[in-house]
């Protein structure tokens, strides 16, 4: 951002950062440059307020944590344990979603995936083998309920498929692809599990206890809560599982 104009360089810094593609654009840096060409398209950015600042938290909460790049690579520990040292926890964080509600710990993705690896079951099971879903589909559908009860219609990429069961795993992503390629909609559906890497963490992890974390990627920056009941040490970070899950 060297050569960036002030103007340029003033746009992007009152952006969220994310980088979520929920204004159409790939990145926040590309937005900016259409917000310089055409003020009004800043109304695209749904993390705006009213007041025209960025709806990103300030210095004290989360976002240095949950949003930086990872930089993990994969692990082969097939071991678990009840407790392993966990992550870094980084000093002068502190652990808040963008309602200033606290949370235990940042929920990596695994190296090589595009988003935050999810099980899920189609609230119409039957529809798994109707649309023929098959590993590397485009698929878009929304959490109900006590499973998560996202505001967000989710979308990803899939991962594996239980036909028998209806059951998916997928790596949720932004909605670029979708708006731009052929996709299937599942329509509501479960969020039964998320697995990923923790490296950063405020808490001792432990199978069979109940926290608040943060999926990295969480366009709402909101905190989840979730049951541990999988932990596995490798020698790139700490990979868990977690289950029962429910936002706020």
């Amino acid at each position: 951002m060297s050569s960036a104009t002030p103007e340029l360089q003033s746009v992007l810094s009152d952006l969220p950062g994310l980088d979520c593609g929920l204004c159409g654009r790939r990145s926040c840096a590309e937005f900016a440059k259409a917000v310089v060409e055409r003020p009004g398209e800043i109304r695209r950015c749904i993390y705006k307020d009213g007041a025209g600042r960025g709806a990103r938290p300030a210095a004290k909460s989360a976002a240095p944590v949950a949003w930086a790049a990872p930089d993990v690579q994969a692990s082969a520990c097939a071991g678990s344990c009840v407790a392993c040292d966990m992550g870094d926890v980084h000093e002068g964080v502190t652990y808040e979603d963008s309602l200033g509600r606290d949370f235990d710990f940042v929920l990596d993705t695994f190296p090589n995936e595009p988003g935050p690896r999810e099980t899920m079951l189609p609230h119409n099971p039957l529809i798994t083998r109707e649309m023929n879903v098959t590993r590397g589909d485009l698929i878009i559908g929304r959490p109900l309920g006590m499973s998560c009860g996202c505001p967000i219609t989710h979308c990803g990429v899939v991962m594996s498929v239980e036909p028998r069961t209806g059951v998916i795993v997928w790596c949720v992503t932004g909605p670029l692809n979708p708006r731009a390629s052929a996709h299937k909609d599942i329509g509501y559906y479960s969020a039964e599990a998320y697995e990923g890497l923790v490296k950063d963490t405020r808490a001792e992890l432990k199978i069979g206890m109940r926290y608040w974390f943060m999926p990295r990627r969480c366009m709402l920056q909101w905190r989840h809560s979730g049951l541990v009941n999988s932990i596995s040490k490798g020698k790139h970070g700490v990979q868990v599982r977690i289950e029962g899950l429910y936002i706020g």
